[in-house]
């Protein structure tokens, strides 16, 4: 296939998610009745007031600062633990490294079970807790992340591990000083992915949490999306603002996501 070709393919299939963004970043200044068009049509009138309405009326300040606590907490816990849990099972090849290996990789096909989990955070007392909703989300995380560092961590000669170990360097020294500072496009990767998810998750802090005001970011379109009435130019608002930190992160990282997830990719 010539690459004039596969350049049209490729710029046909990203209309897929372009007329979407556009759709709704134009709907977020038009009235009520223009936005619920759903179409592509430039605004009559610019309402840039619909943004601070949404600020004002939609409770965007501490569903923001929800929003922060969880994903950064998810995302560390998440980089910290499974780049660890990375390297242990990519250096040790014993039948149990491999058992927990194969453990979290069924973690990546197995969907959640929102009534057997919801019994274990009842039994708990995690219900309606941040806590409860981190742990979740922190689980879901866990599997593709130690698969992605993993195969990053294999590719890695073990002379450097050797190298350390005569130096007097112990395991926890050596993967911090000398294996972590290795792996930072892998963890830009894994950065931006876990936080996106973090950030972006909707049922989990809507099956868990029993109280608005720990409400997270993609939960506040609920206060202009209703069984009777939706005001689609506050929704649109609502949503790009709700993307738009996590639109940021990725464009700060992004120069490190393919060269990580091209790394990441490959299995030892």
């Amino acid at each position: 296939m010539s690459s004039g070709i596969l350049t049209l393919l490729m710029a046909v299939i990203s209309l897929v998610i372009i007329i979407p963004l556009l759709v709704m970043i134009l709907g977020s200044f038009k009235n009520p009745t223009e936005a619920q068009l759903f179409n592509l049509h430039l605004p009559t009138e610019w309402h840039f007031e619909n943004y601070s309405y949404v600020i004002q009326k939609g409770g965007i300040g501490l569903a923001f600062i929800n929003s922060l606590i969880i994903t950064v907490v998810v995302t560390v816990f998440v980089l910290i633990s499974g780049s660890l849990c990375a390297f242990v099972v990519s250096r040790k090849n014993t039948r149990y490294t491999n058992f927990v290996y194969n453990l979290f990789l069924l973690g990546m096909i197995c969907p959640i079970q929102i009534v057997t989990t919801f019994g274990v955070l009842k039994s708990l007392n995690l219900v309606g807790t941040f806590l409860g909703v981190m742990a979740v989300e922190s689980a879901l995380q866990l599997p593709w992340t130690i698969f992605t560092l993993s195969g990053f961590i294999k590719n890695v000669p073990r002379d450097l591990d050797e190298a350390a170990f005569i130096d007097g360097a112990s395991p926890a020294r050596m993967f911090f000083t000398i294996i972590m500072p290795l792996m930072k496009p892998i963890l830009a990767t894994a950065l931006v992915t876990t936080a996106m998810y973090a950030w972006n998750e909707f049922m989990i802090p809507m099956y868990f949490f029993n109280s608005s005001s720990k409400w997270t970011m993609p939960l506040t379109v609920y206060n202009f999306f209703g069984q009777y009435a939706s005001n689609w130019n506050y929704v649109f608002a609502d949503l790009v603002l709700t993307a738009l930190p996590i639109a940021i992160l990725y464009l700060c990282c992004q120069k490190y996501v393919i060269s990580g997830q091209t790394a990441g990719a490959v299995k030892g």
